[in-house]
């Protein structure tokens, strides 16, 4: 595929970049009625409903209505009760006690209590969740005073330990059905029992994913509506169509193709907003497995960042949406330092650094021949795979495509069993928590998604990490996350290309959607539909 096959119509660029900023106007106040079913749809189906184990955008988005963490965050990162309904800390910083809502239970009808906090965060989440070991093994012990009391004291300071508590970082799990299980195997990661507003009822593989109100929702009279239902729609012209003509009321990330940002947008029965990713701020990238030979130098690594036009790729396969990532942290997060080596589009440096690598032109004109796992997450994704193949070849280096669907991909990755893919994490809001995860020795998990799958290990970058974390004052923090920036953009363990920016359409029936800094990652538990 040539460069000029991704060029659309000239029309299109601008009216997309501009709609980056437009928001959900404010509605006329309404008081909120019950019932009605939203239909959301889910691209790709999820491969499980677990969110302690799989991080995926889809079970996000699904798990977040059964699951809940302790607190959730409004759009500027301020705490929100969810589970929790108050907490407090110690004037020095170490001790974190929390107040559970004492009438919340389980979908099974049993009760839930300070148990189920300590044994989520302490044993659940250590063993399977990609970011919880790291985060936790900060704690130096729980206390459970009473049955809606849970207590932390660290061990030493940690300024982002609230923002530890938001449903995809430590979603609270039911220990009388995990306790003693095989946590990966439970039949319950498909079948979840949560304490959200929302109750799994069905999912028809292939079809749908089917929830329905939770009568015994601790929050009275919420939630609104009567079900959730998630629709897999593969394609992408379909998921459009459906859209528009109210077949489904949401998409979110990446379920509509940049191609259609534009026309949706200007539709009467829908609203587009791009708020409610402020927590994530999820940064897009070519991932780059380091054990592997040539990627294992960092020359071939710096090759392929110079090789690929970044900018080309935010206009053309975006069309406008996001912007040209400059490192590992988001700039929309705190610690952000754009004084960082970069990489501009500049084929003759690659080359360059290709040649110096010691991967000569051969005969064919093939220096180098790679394989690449396109993300299987739809068109856009395959036509970056598309343009990258393309924009490689013309440094030498050959990239075979190879494609396969969601569970093949994650099997694969978290196996470690890949040259080269593309994946986007989020920031969590701090770089303790979103950003370290993927560059720290100690997170090299096989079998765990959304940790160092690259294999990329720097003491200096461990010990610059840690120190961060520890810092009390924002400059130490501050000193720390820069010389990091700098020494993982020298590194390239990753190839960073985009912060990701996404639109969320809601039909305009539907009232209070995105209401948080977590988004369509939210409950729902205000959500609401006219009559």
């Amino acid at each position: 595929m040539k460069r000029r096959d991704f060029l659309t119509s000239a029309a299109i660029l601008p009216a997309a970049a501009g709609l980056a900023g437009k928001v959900q106007p404010v509605l006329a106040q309404q008081a909120p009625r019950r019932g009605g079913v939203m239909n959301i749809v889910l691209q790709p189906e999820p491969p499980m409903l677990m969110l302690g184990i799989n991080q995926a955008a889809p079970t996000q988005v699904a798990a977040g209505k059964i699951y809940q963490g302790l607190l959730t965050f409004d759009f500027d990162l301020n705490p929100l009760p969810s589970l929790a309904k108050s907490w407090t800390r110690s004037p020095d910083g170490l001790t974190y006690t929390f107040k559970l809502e004492e009438n919340a239970k389980w979908h099974d009808g049993r009760p839930f209590t300070s148990a189920d906090v300590v044994f989520s965060t302490q044993v659940f989440l250590t063993e399977v969740h990609p970011r919880a070991r790291a985060n936790f093994a900060r704690v130096d012990r729980v206390e459970t005073p009473d049955a809606h009391t849970v207590v932390y004291t660290l061990k030493e300071p940690f300024g982002p330990f609230l923002h530890m508590f938001e449903v995809s970082s430590a979603p609270m799990v039911p220990k009388h059905i995990y306790e003693g299980t095989d946590f990966r195997a439970n039949p319950a990661n498909n079948t979840p029992i949560g304490t959200g507003p929302f109750k799994f009822k069905e999912w028809v593989r292939g079809s749908h994913i089917e929830l329905t109100r939770n009568e015994t929702y601790h929050k009275p009279g919420m939630p609104y509506l009567d079900g959730i239902r998630f629709r897999f729609l593969p394609d992408a012209a379909t998921r459009a169509l459906a859209l528009e003509r109210g077949e489904v009321h949401q998409s979110q990330f990446d379920a509509i193709e940049p191609v259609e940002v534009r026309r949706l947008a200007a539709l009467p029965n829908l609203s587009m907003t791009t708020r409610g990713y402020e927590f994530l701020s999820p940064i897009m990238w070519l991932d780059i497995n380091v054990r592997a030979a040539p990627l294992n130098d960092k020359r071939v690594r710096q090759a392929l960042l110079h090789a690929i036009d970044r900018n080309f790729i935010q206009r053309n396969i975006f069309l406008g949406m996001g912007k040209v990532a400059t490192g590992p942290i988001a700039s929309t997060t705190k610690y952000y330092d754009a004084n960082v080596p970069t990489y501009p589009f500049d084929p003759a440096r690659a080359q360059a650094l290709l040649d110096a690598a010691g991967l000569r032109r051969g005969a064919d004109g093939v220096r180098a021949r790679l394989k690449a796992l396109p993300l299987p997450y739809g068109e856009v994704w395959q036509r970056l795979a598309e343009y990258t193949r393309q924009a490689l070849r013309n440094v030498g280096i050959e990239l075979t495509l190879e494609s396969l669907d969601v569970a093949g991909w994650f099997t694969r990755t978290t196996n470690w069993e890949y040259e080269l893919t593309w994946n986007y994490l989020s920031q969590f809001a701090d770089p303790a928590l979103g950003v370290s995860r993927t560059y720290v020795s100690t997170n090299i998990r096989r079998g765990v998604p959304s940790s160092n799958i690259m294999g990329f290990a720097n003491p200096r970058v461990d010990e610059l990490f840690e120190a961060a974390a520890r810092a009390v004052q924002d400059a130490d923090r501050q000193r720390h996350y820069s010389e990091l920036q700098r020494i993982l953009c020298d590194e390239v363990p990753v190839g960073w290309i985009l912060e990701m920016s996404w639109p969320n359409f809601v039909n305009r029936k539907f009232h209070d959607v995105i209401t948080t800094g977590l988004g369509p990652v939210e409950t729902y538990e205000r959500a609401w539909m006219e009559a």
